[in-house]
């Protein structure tokens, strides 16, 4: 089948839709502005996002639910409450995108999948977990859940205890098929939230959550891969991806190859907790296929990155 527009994933950051309700209400309206404009263009959208704040909070209010009546209430899997965050970011994204389309006279539907990420249990990231998750504990309340759940816990600064997570790359979207089905029925869809709910395949045809969390870049990445996307967008805090960052020397990067963009990679060009998982995901999926791109940019400035004006564009 011959497209004439362009199939775009879109990575948007869970920072970009505010760390409570009241902000997320607000972000949304910009964040739909922004992907109308594209979608004005004549292209296909797919939207994964990030959800640490969200999901943050929802884990906070779990725990505290437990310590009100720890007979009565169990600690929430992680998995259960990244479905919870999929839930209502997308039911606030695909209404604030309903009406800005509607009021601009484009008759497109949109969708939030509820979509589970297959991982590998092999995958060195559980040998070496590091994410920090939720609340603040006690010592003894830390005891409890190691004792009770093996979960695995760190003191962090002072400031109590964590639990930590592995952070495993993603090896295929469960729901691809329904995810192409509605791209291909003129539907706007919103999937992969959180980098997806991650699963492992057990016996039988069971996924089991996993604890751990999928960083949404790799997510979207790989959701662009099994969709046959053209284009990766990454939106991120800036307009372009910088080498030397924060020095005199800083230098803002218009293109990328991918060979240039692994030996900044080896040189450490890029911070581990921030940009070098967006770079990487942007780079591996320009290698996956040919007349594939990706761009990292502002959400404001995505309908002038796809034009050529502005961003990084990372291409063969």
């Amino acid at each position: 089948m011959v497209r004439v527009s362009k199939r775009i994933v879109i990575a948007l950051g869970g920072n970009a839709l505010g760390s409570n309700l009241e902000e997320q209400m607000k972000a949304v309206k910009n964040t739909a502005v922004a992907i109308a404009d594209l979608i004005e263009e004549g292209n296909e959208i797919v939207i994964a996002h990030g959800n640490g704040p969200q999901v943050g909070m929802i884990q906070n209010a779990m725990t505290e639910l437990r310590r009100s009546n720890p007979e009565k209430y169990v600690q929430s899997p992680l998995s259960v409450c990244v479905a919870m965050s999929q839930g209502y970011i997308g039911y606030d994204l695909q209404n604030a995108l309903r009406e800005e389309l509607l009021d601009r006279g484009i008759q497109k539907d949109c969708a939030t999948m509820l979509t589970q990420v297959e991982v590998s249990p092999d995958d060195p990231a559980f040998k070496n977990p590091t994410k920090p998750i939720g609340s603040f504990m006690t010592k003894e309340e830390a005891d409890e859940l190691v004792r009770e759940k093996g979960y695995k816990v760190i003191e962090d600064s002072g400031r109590g205890y964590r639990r930590v997570v592995a952070s495993p790359k993603p090896v295929s979207i469960v729901e691809i098929d329904t995810i192409k089905a509605l791209v291909e029925s003129n539907h706007v869809v919103i999937a992969c939230g959180g980098g997806g709910i991650p699963v492992f395949k057990t016996g039988g045809h069971h996924l089991k959550g996993a604890a751990a969390v999928i960083d949404k870049d790799f997510a979207a990445e790989k959701l662009a891969e099994q969709l046959n996307a053209d284009c990766l967008i990454i939106l991120t805090a800036v307009e372009k991806v910088a080498i030397h960052f924060g020095t005199p020397e800083q230098e803002a990067l218009s293109e990328l190859t991918p060979e240039l963009a692994e030996k900044y990679i080896e040189e450490g060009e890029f911070p581990a907790g921030s940009m070098l998982p967006k770079v990487q995901a942007a780079v591996a999926f320009t290698q996956s296929g040919e007349g594939r791109t990706s761009l990292i940019t502002l959400l404001e400035k995505a309908k002038d990155g796809i034009a050529g004006k502005t961003g990084t564009l990372i291409h063969q």
